[in-house]
């Protein structure tokens, strides 16, 4: 491990705890890093080594190389580019967009995961990097039902909204680029929050439903035993399948692989050994923020016609996400789990539940003060 790992997306949340298990590695790391107003490119590497250096334990070499995935050549100098093909002997490729919808192909998503992940490419290209880790999504599967499995990308029947398709789209450019003698690819499904501290840096997916009725409690009127009712019919029996996966251990499972060359050359879905499912996450919120009232009606039971007026509410709050409802597949972990057994999912109940709550109510969802946002 002489040379270093090129990285893209290291501030991110994959990123930073993907960063943490690498400098306990030992293994140096060279940075692609964009300055923001008022705090340079630098300064931000600087900042999350800083977080998770330990005390006794030397600090591996880490560079920083200012620039942007989306701009050609990652905006990088000649200089820069040089340095990599001299320095680095592989790149992890972890640096996206989470935006669901774009208003063309112009901007995100398409912009940092399909453009973004050209203009990698392009500086593989010059670079000469033979060694790529990339890191795509479960969800490159679409509207694909059954078992997806982990050696497989096969063009869906549709996507449920355009990061789908352009993940979907960056996989296959990245598969096919001819560039790499070892290809290996990580696809998370949905990440959630630390098991530890309830940390999280983005609230995606799951927590819209936290936040809905957490805003719901705040005003809500509360009975003598202090629950609250909340008249919602769900269409859903209870029994779906959710694939949450916490964050620190998406981190942990691919610093395993990218540490173990013999496992290098897969894809490896980062999904739950055993999905939660959708009754779980239900009954957890209702005994943290103390309401009743749920019920499960079946799939397409309700339309916006015969919806009350919290229904309505509720729908369009979490519409971006509803399209998962129904039809979350079954993922083939043989890879995952054979090149880690030891590391198992943790599983995703009721008392982790709770934490994800506690920690994003402190957090005030992402508006909250930094020390609350610090990861621990």
């Amino acid at each position: 491990m002489s040379k270093y790992l090129f990285v893209t997306g290291i501030t991110g949340q994959v990123g930073q705890y993907l960063l943490r298990e690498l400098l306990r590695a030992g293994r140096p790391i060279a940075a692609l890093v964009r300055s923001r107003p008022g705090e340079d490119a630098r300064t931000r590497l600087a900042e999350l080594v800083d977080r998770w250096s330990e005390p006794g334990f030397p600090t591996p070499r880490t560079a920083c190389l200012e620039g942007d995935i989306t701009l050609p050549g990652l905006g990088l100098s000649e200089s820069d580019i040089a340095w990599i093909g001299r320095h680095c002997d592989s790149i992890l490729h972890n640096a996206a967009s989470l935006t669901f919808y774009g208003s063309d192909r112009s901007k995100d998503p398409w912009l940092s995961n399909l453009t973004g992940t050209q203009n990698v490419l392009d500086v593989c290209r010059l670079t000469g990097l033979k060694s790529m880790h990339y890191v795509s999504t479960a969800y490159v599967c679409g509207t694909r039902t059954g078992t997806i499995r982990e050696d497989e990308l096969v063009s869906p029947p549709g996507f449920r909204n355009d990061y789908e398709e352009c993940k979907h789209a960056a996989e296959k450019l990245v598969r096919e680029s001819g560039l790499f003698d070892t290809l290996t690819i990580y696809r998370p499904a949905m990440i959630v929050g630390d098991t530890k501290t309830g940390y999280t840096a983005t609230y995606h997916g799951l927590y819209p439903y936290f936040q809905f009725v957490h805003l719901l409690s705040t005003y809500a009127e509360r009975e003598e035993d202090g629950r609250f009712e909340v008249p919602v019919r769900l269409n859903l029996t209870g029994d779906e399948a959710r694939n949450l996966v916490p964050i620190d251990w998406v981190g942990e499972m691919m610093a395993h692989i990218l540490l173990h060359p013999e496992l290098h050359g897969k894809t490896y879905h980062l999904t739950p050994f055993q999905p939660v499912v959708a009754r779980t996450i239900e009954t957890a919120m209702a005994t943290k923020f103390g309401f009743y009232g749920v019920t499960y009606v079946g799939p397409d039971a309700l339309t916006k016609e015969n919806q009350t007026e919290i229904e309505k509410q509720f729908y369009e709050y979490v519409a971006t996400y509803q399209p998962y409802w129904n039809a979350e597949p079954v993922f083939d972990v043989s890879n995952s789990s054979a090149a880690a057994p030891h590391l198992p999912c943790p599983p995703v109940d009721e008392p982790y539940l709770h934490k994800l709550i506690d920690f994003a109510v402190e957090d005030r969802w992402g508006k909250g003060p930094a020390k609350s946002r610090s990861v621990s």
